[in-house]
């Protein structure tokens, strides 16, 4: 075996760096790994092929796969049929205890946007996993202990591994670093996939940031070659795909086709999605520039158009469409608490009245009103996948319509998104990826936004509702207002070096991630 671990070992870590699941890293690396890093190429070219003119459009190379009336995917799994209300977190202890007692039906079990991938991290959350399987698992801190309620009132565990274009440097492959999804994968299947399975349940995965169908490709190859690696039956997997870049809104039936034998379903995200709108026509000027990110809601044109098709297109296939996210963190003043479940209940009545089969949140206090609404709407049914959307009719067109969101840019806007970057890097940098900022649960994905639209603004020069221009100097002159205001700069010196890299940089830097990621050892 050709793996070189260069990560420390720390106490159980040999439970989850198994032979058995670095072989299956080793397999899956040497048998994809070059489709992996041509695919991140095909991205490149895509956006090249935009900046010199070309659309984004519904690819005429596969419109047989649209227009066959008669494929569907896998039907629902154990555990997975009913998803009305899905809870997302870190693989940290505490959380793990807590998203699954929370009484969400799914728990994803986030190694991505709400992860820091530091190598304490990747291992220890696996380790979380295993234990959490096993029922060994507890934690306590101070006077409070935690413990895993009965079986039967447990979240199903759905693992969101890294996406493709991150790696993993501490486990080596022929001397090659390896990708992060495939060891995300490959050391939950290897340790606990015949675990779930003797549960009476299985391997389950949400997919992230995949642009084509390609992609979407070789996430089913790689599940075919790990099941028969392992022994385990073809179809056990079951993949949720998150829609969450604009190339994959025009090729989601392509998606669930590719990945049919093992899908369960598409989900409908926000901020990324909005991330991959300025990342998709970064060159493109005030066509496709976005107002303050607050004021992008799931209502207007181009959002409406994603979430309209997304619930068309799964339901047409037999699949599950899950909505987005719930962000809100319950506080200790009244007010706040009153005004954001109204904004909650109002968005989840909205999904579930559109044909969504269930939601996301992102605390337990949110868990009741997401079930209520869609109790009101499912009752005793599991799901609405009977629900076609037969009368819905998405164009092109109408997803590239993002000159018609309505806004301006402010002050205000740019001031929260420096602020919310900033205060979330410094604890992403920490070892921590999920942080409550000003009332609401942040990962990664907002602060890519959040930098994406200073990028952007500055870009095309936006003028704000103060009359000043966004600049270079404006940026950093907010960005040391905002650290003073949070008091202790030294605590937000690395974070502030990281956010005017990535804000303020010349040509546009993909993901942010991967500059974080390299500064940790």
């Amino acid at each position: 075996m050709s793996v070189d671990v260069t990560g420390p070992l720390h106490e159980r870590y040999d439970e989850i760096l198994s032979e058995r699941a670095l072989g299956l890293i080793e397999t899956l690396h040497r048998a994809y790994d070059g489709r992996r890093r041509e695919l991140l190429g095909r991205r490149a070219e895509r956006i090249a092929a935009i900046v010199a003119g070309t659309e984004l459009g519904f690819l005429p190379e596969t419109h047989q796969i649209r227009d066959d009336p008669e494929w569907r995917v896998a039907p629902p799994a154990p555990g997975i049929v009913d998803r009305r209300v899905e809870i997302t977190g870190p693989t940290d202890r505490k959380m793990t205890i807590n998203a699954l007692n929370s009484g969400a039906k799914v728990w994803l079990a986030d190694q991505e946007d709400a992860n820091t991938p530091t190598w304490e991290n990747v291992v220890g959350g696996q380790l979380n996993l295993l234990d959490a399987i096993t029922r060994k698992i507890d934690f306590r801190t101070g006077t409070k202990s935690y413990a895993l309620k009965p079986d039967d009132e447990l979240a199903t565990i759905v693992v969101r591994p890294r996406g493709w274009h991150l790696p993993e440097k501490h486990i080596l492959v022929d001397g090659e670093e390896t990708s992060g999804s495939l060891v995300d994968f490959a050391l939950y299947f290897a340790a606990c996939a015949q675990l779930q399975l003797d549960r009476g349940q299985g391997p389950y995965f949400y997919l992230p940031k995949m642009e084509s169908h390609l992609e979407a490709r070789l996430w089913n190859d790689v599940f075919v070659t790990a099941q028969e690696a392992l022994g385990i039956p073809r179809g056990t997997i079951r993949a949720t795909v998150l829609i969450e870049t604009y190339p994959a809104a025009f090729e989601m039936e392509e998606i669930l086709y590719e990945l049919r034998e093992h899908s369960a379903g598409l989900n409908a995200g926000r901020w990324d999605y909005m991330f991959s709108v300025i990342k998709t026509h970064r060159t493109s000027g005030t066509a496709f520039q976005l107002p303050d990110r607050n004021s992008v809601t799931m209502t207007v044109p181009f959002m409406r158009a994603y979430t309209e098709l997304l619930v068309r297109t799964c339901h047409k296939r037999g699949a599950h469409a899950i909505g987005g996210m719930a962000a809100f963190i319950p506080s200790k003043d009244p007010a706040v608490n009153e005004q954001a479940f109204a904004k909650v209940e109002a968005d989840k009545t909205r999904e579930a009245g559109d044909g969504f089969d269930g939601s996301w949140v992102a605390h337990p206090g949110m868990v009741e009103t997401c079930r209520r609404v869609f109790d009101a709407v499912l009752g005793d049914r599991p799901n609405q996948i009977d629900k076609l959307r037969e009368d819905v009719t998405v164009t092109a067109e109408q997803l590239l319509d993002v000159a018609a969101t309505p806004g301006e840019v402010t002050e205000a806007g740019l001031r929260n998104n420096v602020s919310v970057a900033l205060q979330y890097l410094a604890v992403w940098l920490d070892g921590t990826g999920a942080v409550g900022i000003f009332n609401l649960m942040e990962d990664a994905a907002t602060a890519e936004i959040s930098r994406s639209q200073i990028w952007q603004w500055r870009r095309n020069q936006v003028v704000l509702d103060t009359g000043e221009t966004v600049s270079t100097e404006l940026v950093e002159r907010i960005a040391d207002e905002e650290i003073a205001k949070l008091g202790d700069p030294a605590r937000y010196a690395a974070a502030r070096s990281l956010f005017l890299e990535v804000a303020l940089a010349d040509e546009y830097v993909d993901f942010l991630t991967i500059p974080a990621y390299e500064r940790f050892r």
